[in-house]
């Protein structure tokens, strides 16, 4: 067994059914922001202007991914599916936000910051232990121990 199938093997014995709730919670909350970066798109290529001039482009496509990622991997990530997949498609935006976008509201009241790194561990905790009981994966994975697929 290589290392990633280590991970996905322990994962999958180690995860708490309570575990399910902070997956569904953290999900819904990236579905969330996902619709929300969606009506506030043009104040992000804006503010990404000053790191990639000249690339409306590109900045459009990233956008685009974001938007895609937050919304469809928050949603898989709430039911349970491809849970590990969803986090891993997510973890690059994660850190692109905690180099280039919340460096200037480090110093703000109520900062953005901290909602991104405890977002960012939930998604590598997630990534590493998978979905759980309460997901549309452990539905199949029941239902085909059981025979009845």
């Amino acid at each position: 067994m290589n290392l990633l199938q280590r991970l996905e093997y322990w994962g999958d014995r180690h995860h708490p059914k309570w575990a399910d709730i902070p997956r569904i919670a953290l999900g819904l909350f990236l579905c969330y922001k996902g619709i929300e970066f969606l009506h506030n798109m043009s104040a992000m290529i804006g503010r990404m202007g000053d790191f990639l001039p000249n690339s409306y482009f590109a900045l459009s496509m990233l956008g685009h991914y974001i938007v895609f990622a937050h919304i469809v991997g928050g949603l898989f990530l709430a039911v349970g599916l491809l849970t590990r997949v969803a986090c891993i498609i997510q973890i690059p935006i994660l850190v692109g936000a905690i180099f280039f976008i919340n460096q200037e509201e480090m110093f703000r009241p109520f900062q953005q910051m901290a909602i991104t790194v405890v977002v960012l561990i939930g998604l590598i905790y997630f990534a590493i232990a998978g979905n759980g009981p309460w997901s549309v994966d452990g539905y199949f994975d029941e239902k085909k121990k059981n025979g009845n697929s």
